[in-house]
């Protein structure tokens, strides 16, 4: 067992948040030490603890080579293998035990949809970033092994979405080094990810609406690492994409920079999440492709905020591995894909040591990003998100009217369940779903629904869009109860500073409970709850500080304060604050405030504070310091 050490920090050339370069390879050298104890003999698999994937182990011991692999070539291409002679041996060795079909640590071979073609996509971006210290000088017949398991790549299928990607950089590698590769294949991969392209620098992962942080570290990270690959391979064609992809990665991370605290938190959303650390991909790559709006020194503040943001919350652990969670164990928040060498996906938020010690991104002194300078609203129609962030209590909030991950087309009066790391109306940096198999059934957080008699509540599905602007944003879904349905339940956000204002047209049958949630809030300890009426009104505190509250505006009865165990990524007890009332059978409107926030607030002034005026469907907000805001809700 390795304790990390870190050196002291650096005030002066990185005001905020003190880390520098040699905190960065620090971090990925304990990371690396810390896996010696589970390499196998032939170096070939690492073989970590854990819950197996679905995949089963050889493909687990794979994923733990592979993925840490990235971060060894960023780590040795970095300084050009200077003090790095350990780490170059054993990924050589690995590589070319794995790769010899006849070695008893031998990989799987690659076939149609297999997990192991997102490892090969790890091992060939590595193969190429440390070309000259571990490819180089593996003898003729290990090449020729490593061709032959790459080259599995060849005509096959991957999964429709960023896997199109990996099949592309893999045999971009192959084409880079002389050996057998398609070159429809890696078009064919590149012209399907335009038909994915949204706008504003955002692409969906697949068909449909599928946004989160795939984004930024797969679908903006493979085409620019691909370019890198296409620079090394004689008579490449890649400089008109390079132009399309330097524009787009501009586009979105002028977005992007608004989905992580000025504490480092990034906004907890969407799948995979025990990457980690490699929310800081797209900053990185930003810098690497000179295709960024942000200042060297404002990248660096962005991305060592992400990974301080993480070491200060235990990770990795004290073993010094990754594990599967968020900052401790916590298996809701992986997938069925997830084995215990995923998490080492946070490798890609190491690529920035890819550039050398003299690039302006570690010499040049940090520079603020937006949210240190002043609260932020981001309004992101791409995605159909709205941001909202406050910058003295570092809390980003996520308002969702457009990222479902459902399938794109459904066969009549069928409707996708809900996942709750994308049907939330809400998410934040420092709170999460409840995503507990009980909780999933509740469905309280962050939701607006129809409640039967057993407590389970309809789910929000696809999300149908309705509108984004400055600082409002509209959606409606389809809500079941068991086999009764659909009604519909439409809502629209406005967003007053810190506040959500969610004003909701709620169909139903006569006689079921109406229930909207707030954020859930966790600690190690139980929150603080506490109820009031007239109006009704809820809230809850962690020990930390940070409260959630619910207040009704307009249309409920009563408030509650839900508590979970185990249910959260962000601790062990949690807690969340709801509204609800009895349908009348008839089209209801409803209006309520959402706050998640650190202020000594009384809940119950925001409904002294904002002026409401419900006429039919239509609802007229006069917020303090704002002009009048109308909402309109029945809209089709």
């Amino acid at each position: 067992m390795t304790r990390l050490v870190l050196p002291d920090t650096d005030r002066v050339l990185s005001r905020q948040t003190g880390w520098v370069r040699a905190h960065w390879e620090a971090l990925a050298d304990h990371l690396l030490d810390s896996l010696v104890p589970y390499v196998s003999p032939g170096a070939a698999r690492v073989v970590l603890p854990g819950r197996p994937s679905r995949s089963g182990t050889d493909s687990d011991e794979l994923e733990g080579f592979a993925r840490s692999f990235m971060l060894a070539a960023f780590r040795i291409a970095g300084v050009r293998g200077e003090g790095c002679e350990k780490l170059i041996e054993r990924y050589a060795r690995g590589v070319a035990n794995g790769a010899n079909p006849d070695h008893p640590e031998a990989w799987l071979r690659l076939t149609p949809r297999s997990q192991q073609m997102v490892e090969a996509a790890a091992i060939a971006v590595a193969l190429h970033e440390s070309r000259e210290w571990i490819w180089d000088r593996l003898d003729s017949r290990a090449q020729e092994h490593v061709a032959e398991w790459l080259g599995g790549f060849i005509g096959s299928t991957t999964h429709d979405n960023n896997w199109r990607l990996f099949q592309v950089v893999s045999e971009q590698f192959l084409a880079s080094v002389g050996a057998p590769y398609s070159q429809e294949d890696i078009d064919g991969g590149l012209d399907r990810i335009e038909d994915w392209y949204v706008g504003d620098g955002w692409y969906s992962d697949g068909d449909g609406q599928n946004f989160d942080n795939y984004i930024g570290w797969a679908m903006h990270l493979y085409p620019g690492l691909w370019t890198r690959m296409a620079a090394a391979t004689p008579g490449a064609q890649y400089d008109d994409r390079l132009k399309v992809y330097r524009e787009r990665l501009s586009l979105f991370l002028e977005d992007a920079v608004h989905l992580v605290g000025n504490d480092g938190a990034p906004i907890y959303q969407g799948r995979s999440l025990t990457y980690r650390m490699a929310a800081a991909t797209p900053y990185w790559m930003g810098q690497i492709l000179d295709a960024t709006p942000l200042s060297a020194g404002a990248t660096r503040r962005l991305c060592s905020g992400i990974a301080r943001h993480f070491v200060q919350h235990g990770v990795p652990d004290d073993r010094g591995l990754l594990t599967l969670g968020w900052y401790d164990t916590f298996l809701p928040t992986t997938q069925a894909y997830s084995g215990p060498g995923s998490p080492y996906w946070a490798s890609k938020g190491f690529i920035g040591l890819l550039l050398p010690p003299e690039h302006p991104v570690w010499a040049d002194p940090e520079e603020t990003v937006p949210l240190d300078e002043a609260d932020q609203v981001r309004a992101m129609p791409a995605p159909g998100w709205l941001v909202h962030a406050s910058r003295h209590d570092q809390v980003v909030r996520l308002i969702n009217h457009g990222a479902d991950h459902a399938p794109p087309a459904e066969p009549e009066g069928v409707e996708a369940a809900g996942d709750p790391h994308y049907d939330r109306l809400a998410f934040a940096n420092h709170a999460g779903p409840e995503i507990s198999d009980a909780a999933s059934l509740q469905r309280v957080d962050n939701l607006t629904s129809l409640v039967d008699q057993n407590g389970k509540s309809s789910y929000r599905g696809r999300i149908r869009r309705l509108g984004i602007g400055a600082r409002s944003a509209s959606s409606w879904h389809k809500a079941w109860l068991g086999t009764e349905g659909p009604w519909r339940i439409e809502t629209t956000s406005v967003v007053h500073g810190g506040w959500e204002i969610r004003c909701s047209l709620v169909e139903g049958p006569a006689g079921a409970l109406i229930r909207s949630g707030g954020y859930a809030v966790a600690g190690d300890s139980l929150p603080t709850a506490t109820v009031g009426a007239r109006p009704a009104w809820a809230s809850a505190r962690n020990a930390d500080g940070l409260m959630a509250a619910v207040v009704n505006l307009h249309g409920y009865d009563e408030a509650g304060v839900h508590r979970d165990l185990g249910a959260n990524p962000f601790g062990p007890h949690s807690a969340t604050p709801y509204l609800t009332v009895s349908h009348p059978g008839e089209p209801l409107v409803l209006v309520h405030a959402v706050l998640l926030t650190r202020d000594a607030i009384r809940p119950e002034a925001l409904a002294e504070g904002i002026d409401i005026v419900v006429a039919g469907q239509e609802i007229t907000l006069t917020l303090p310091g704002y002009d009048t805001e109308l909402v309109r809700l029945g809209n089709h």
